[in-house]
């Protein structure tokens, strides 16, 4: 049976981030200040922190902080919370084991359709590391939503 992220504390979520976690997130916390110098507004979904920016690309997620497209899509927000997630476990790990190669296989799949129009590619979250981020941000913002409903 698959274990799900379904809970977490704001301070243990922050805290591992923040320690476990620094490199990728000491990354996001780069980006936001250029996007912020730049003028973009950060918003907040879950834990984490968004700015948007471009059109029809998708997102990456830099520790609690993400970039995603214009497009309003509630699975790339969660899915980037998942990565989020991901790097509470990970830590230091998360670069080679998800970062990288999702930031390779987003590429490869770019490009092969450019390259090949008709070619038919899996699933995007059919990969373990993709489906599990997409699986544990819906699951996790939508037990936040649930608790804030109780309160």
């Amino acid at each position: 049976m698959k274990k799900k992220i379904t809970a977490i504390s704001p301070t243990l979520f922050y805290l591992l981030s923040f320690t476990w976690g620094a490199p990728v997130t000491l990354l996001g916390l780069l980006m936001a200040g250029i996007l912020l110098i730049m003028g973009k507004k950060p918003q907040k979904w879950g834990y984490c922190y968004y700015f948007e920016a471009g059109e029809r690309w998708g997102g990456t997620e830099l520790g609690i902080f993400f970039v995603k497209d214009k497009v309003d899509s509630r699975h790339i927000k969660d899915h980037e919370h998942g990565h989020a997630l991901q790097n509470c476990l990970w830590g230091p790990l998360m670069i080679p084991v998800i970062s990288l190669p999702s930031f390779l296989r987003y590429w490869y799949r770019r490009i092969i359709v450019k390259l090949r129009p008709k070619t038919k590619l899996p699933p995007y979250d059919a990969i373990w590391f993709e489906g599990q981020a997409s699986d544990w941000g819906s699951t996790f913002t939508r037990r936040l939503e649930e608790q804030k409903k109780d309160q």
